[in-house]
């Protein structure tokens, strides 16, 4: 009898907990969500997490409170996240390098970018463009590769540290054209845009958002950008497929993430909600002012790009033989 009663007992328990559990996701969320930044204050990352937690918390109706976790090129924030409570209750900002580059640049991660996070949706992508001084005699794609191979690893190229999409876009130039180039790394893409300008290196492949308020102003010439499609920003910019290198298709990209165990109703509540925000008319004319492609979709379609970007940038690393400072 004792036997069947501790039995009993067991299930019940077990079927508690169980409703319990079904209890918190279809009551989720109950308190402030934390939303990590694997960068600092007021930078791209930053501000774009900003805008998107706001929308979100409204959604939501609950505090959403941005926590900016830099370092180690966006290793630190983005463990961080893998490492927390799988409740929904940490949620963050999966970020091109961190997601798709630093497991194959590092090669020591204490994170794995596929079997420790939860891919919840895409925010946005954005494309890269060449640019050089004003005074610079390059005024195409085909000047760049008839001096590069004229004068093999003469010409320089600026960028905001080892492994970023400066850097890397770049690199796949240099692989696809088959030149050789030298690359000049700084702490930030605002320092190696500054001397760019100052004519101290030869061209930089920046961020379009980055970039525009220079083109505008004359201080930077743009030869070419690295999205599929023209910008409607930059209209009379070829892009690299238009040049002749159509492998030079770079989207610098982020999204939101969760530690890998997140229950898909959670998941998909927090995915609604960011699709949601990005239907939102001041936020989308802001990403488009800057260049950007809206993202939106599915879990599942975040998680095909990050896979399909890690194969990629792969092997770019591998054969340009990077390695981390």
């Amino acid at each position: 009898m004792n036997f069947f009663k501790l039995i009993f007992i067991s299930i019940a328990a077990i079927a508690s907990l169980s409703s319990s559990g079904a209890f918190a996701q279809a009551n989720y969320p109950n308190k402030p969500i934390n939303f990590i930044v694997p960068y600092g204050a007021g930078g791209g990352a930053d501000s774009r997490s900003r805008q998107i937690a706001q929308k979100m918390s409204i959604i939501l109706k609950q505090p959403i409170i941005v926590d900016n976790k830099p370092g180690a090129g966006g290793n630190i924030g983005t463990e961080y996240i893998s490492r927390a409570a799988p409740d929904g209750y940490t949620i963050g900002m999966g970020n091109f390098a961190p997601m798709a580059v630093n497991k194959t640049l590092f090669g020591n991660l204490r994170y794995d970018p596929e079997a420790d996070l939860t891919p919840i949706v895409l925010i946005e992508k954005g494309p890269l463009v060449l640019v050089v001084n004003p005074n610079s005699p390059y005024k195409t794609v085909q000047d760049i590769v008839a001096a590069a191979k004229a004068k093999p690893g003469v010409l320089t190229f600026s960028s905001g540290g080892i492994g970023g999409s400066h850097q890397l876009s770049a690199e796949l130039f240099k692989q696809s054209a088959g030149i050789d180039m030298i690359h000049v790394p700084y702490k930030s893409g605002s320092a190696g845009l500054t001397d760019l300008m100052a004519g101290n290196v030869t061209m930089m492949f920046d961020q379009m958002y980055s970039a525009l308020p220079s083109i505008k102003a004359d201080k930077l010439r743009p030869i070419a950008i690295t999205s599929k499609k023209r910008s409607p920003l930059l209209p009379s910019i070829p892009t690299f497929a238009e040049a002749g290198y159509p492998k030079v298709e770079v989207l610098n990209w982020q999204g939101l993430i969760a530690p890998k165990g997140t229950p898909k109703a959670i998941i998909d509540k927090l995915n609604a909600a960011a699709n949601e925000a990005l239907k939102d008319p001041q936020l989308r004319e802001l990403m488009l002012s800057q260049g950007n492609e809206i993202g939106g979709g599915s879990p599942a379609e975040f998680a095909a790009l990050i896979k399909a970007e890690s194969a990629k940038w792969s092997s770019v690393v591998k054969t340009a033989n990077i390695k981390p400072e």
